[in-house]
């Protein structure tokens, strides 16, 4: 793993996390995406070297939308950085991390993902990042 590409927070709504955000960063969102494959609408910020991810469900089963009822609006997940996320998901894998993504997938921001359960790293959701080259 390379750098913490990005943390991800879970939010009720866009706007109203964005300009709650703005505020707090003193500059405003950089790109707002929409991932149709996980039901969600997203927001990122440019902390220095740092990004933040703003996360909305956009229906009520999606992943965003069962967190927050579960646990509130928050920090959703932690990701990295991976030159080659197929290399990484095996090592992961063979190092005892449950993958909840065998195949990596397209994710916001020109990525391809994959997430690690959370029960097998301490509570913590992990994404797995590597920049889709064209």
């Amino acid at each position: 793993m390379n750098k913490i590409e990005h943390i991800g927070i879970a939010v009720k709504s866009l706007d109203a996390s964005n300009e709650l955000f703005s505020k707090l960063f003193n500059k405003p969102h950089y790109k707002m995406e929409t991932v149709e494959s996980e039901g969600v609408k997203t927001s990122f910020f440019k902390v220095g070297e740092n990004k933040i991810e703003l996360l909305e469900a956009t229906h009520k089963d999606s992943p965003i939308a069962k967190f927050i009822a579960k646990k509130g609006e928050g920090i959703h997940h932690m990701a990295f950085d991976v030159d080659d996320i197929w290399s990484e998901i095996q090592r992961l894998k063979k190092e005892g991390f449950k993958v909840l993504n065998e195949t990596p997938k397209q994710g916001a921001d020109n990525k391809l993902v994959a997430f690690l359960h959370p029960k097998s790293s301490n509570g913590v959701l992990i994404e797995l990042c590597q920049e889709i080259k064209e």
